[in-house]
């Protein structure tokens, strides 16, 4: 079984407003989750997930926050499996070049492996077409 997600984006946005989006609880809350989040090495976070996002809450600590590199450890709520998740950035002429990589879901046991290797696969994908309207909406508000 595959073990790592890895999803690249390139946003048409400098680096630092999207640095900003995935590392600043306020922004995150906005296009992702309600997060007590904050981009320091030691820091446990906690996205609250609600019911219309049909997801579950998740726990972790950030094991790096070093600008536009961004790991933190993810934990399901109601188990006991951490997956560790990589947020690298990069400046383009374009803009600003997203490296996504959520890794160690085979850590799962059995067939439940598969399944969120799967809703993992969609959910990173749909965060990406929210980050990307978040900040698409964020630059025409100015």
């Amino acid at each position: 079984m595959k073990d790592v997600i890895i999803k690249e984006h390139v946003f048409a946005h400098p680096i630092q407003k999207v640095w900003n989006a995935i590392s600043i609880a306020e922004e995150i809350s906005t296009w992702f989750i309600k997060a007590d989040f904050k981009a320091e090495k030691g820091y446990k976070y906690t996205f609250t997930s609600s019911e219309e996002h049909g997801c579950t809450n998740i726990t972790g600590k950030v094991k790096s926050a070093q600008p536009y590199t961004l790991i933190y450890t993810w934990v399901v709520e109601n188990t006991t499996t951490e997956t560790v998740v990589k947020w690298d950035l990069q400046e383009t002429k374009e803009g600003t070049k997203l490296f996504l990589e959520h890794s160690g879901i085979s850590n799962y046991p059995g067939d439940s492996a598969i399944t969120y290797f799967n809703n993992y696969g969609g959910g990173w994908d749909n965060c990406i077409k929210e980050l990307t309207a978040f900040l698409t909406q964020e630059v025409h508000a100015r």
